[in-house]
């Protein structure tokens, strides 16, 4: 007995020296940050965004790829199931963290067992906007409107499950109003829609929206954040509309493979928010309408068991359980 308590102790003293070992020569090659969407998307943007800059704070390349399908799926498992020694990373978006598995019955992947998180990059305030044919210039506004036709508004999202889907139904359950969710393959599909007066409102991204703001092609009405928006500084939040409290957003991190060595995720955090701290990224990310928030990697993790948290009352109370 005593000799293979020994035989185990000597095993683990072994993969320490490893872990030690491989994190001290870390990196020594180039690193893959992937990206579970297809090119374009506001997640595809934040990881080229700051791939150069996040390589020069490694010394090494940062190349980023894109493994799109399922939703995020697909890329997310790909990642999960890569080696936990730091090379390969993954630019997350919420929907990806927490509001597929607060959405959906079964997964490809588990974001709490599966991942470590490394740190945050940012955050995109969303805002609710409505087609000009809708009466309704404010979120008080919108809100009356909403209870005086319940069930009439249609809501476009981007898809079931979707960030924008699950603000939207949280947005319903905390204004007491009932709304027509007309869910689409995809946020650009939606905005067309929108754009086309085919659906009333939408939550998107600001960063999609805003040209179309500012030509009065759509109406703004509130920012979905607890903060207001950069892009939109006169704009309202729902805080601010009579909904206090509310707060959501699009919120991107870096995670790696589950047992990455702590050592290694600490590595990797330093150069992430040196990375985001460069002007030349502060100010990629200011014309995108993304406020640069770094975190520590337990910063991370605590948002992440947070949202997930609250997105799964959201589940809950709406009966939403998607396969």
């Amino acid at each position: 007995m005593m000799r293979a308590l020994g035989q185990v102790g000597v095993f683990i003293w072994l993969g320490l020296l490893a872990s030690i070992a491989l994190a001290q020569g870390f990196p020594s090659k180039p690193v893959r940050l992937v990206v579970p969407f297809a090119p374009g998307g506001t997640n595809d943007i934040a990881a080229r965004g700051i791939a150069p800059e996040l390589g020069e704070a490694l010394g090494q390349q940062v190349i980023v790829e894109n493994r799109a399908g399922a939703g995020g799926q697909i890329g997310a498992e790909a990642v999960a199931k890569s080696a936990p020694d730091g090379y390969t990373l993954m630019m997350a978006s919420s929907s990806v963290m927490t509001n597929a598995p607060a959405a959906y019955a079964k997964l490809r992947y588990d974001i709490l067992k599966d991942f470590v998180p490394v740190g945050r990059v940012g955050e995109l305030p969303l805002v609710i906007v409505v087609h000009p044919t809708v009466p309704a210039r404010t979120a008080k506004q919108f809100i009356a409107l909403a209870k005086a036709r319940p069930a009439d508004i249609r809501m476009a999202t981007g898809g079931q499950g979707t960030t924008s889907h699950l603000i939207a139904e949280l947005f319903a359950i905390t204004a007491g109003v009932k709304l027509l969710i007309v869910p689409y393959k995809g946020a650009g599909p939606a905005l067309v829609d929108l754009l086309g007066g085919h659906v009333d409102a939408r939550v998107d991204q600001i960063s999609s929206s805003i040209e179309h703001i500012k030509s009065n092609r759509l109406r703004a009405v509130a920012v979905t954040t607890a903060r207001r928006a950069a892009l939109l500084p006169d704009l309202p939040t729902l805080a601010e509309s009579g909904l206090p409290g509310f707060d959501a957003s699009t919120v991107n991190g870096v995670l790696a493979p589950a047992a990455t060595p702590p050592d290694i995720v600490r590595r990797l955090n330093a150069a992430l928010v040196k990375a985001l701290s460069m002007p030349a990224v502060i100010e990629r990310f200011r014309a995108l309408g993304v406020e640069l928030r770094p975190s520590s990697s337990e910063e991370l993790a605590s948002f992440i068991r947070e949202d997930l948290a609250k997105w799964k009352r959201v589940a809950q109370e709406t009966g939403l359980k998607l396969e």
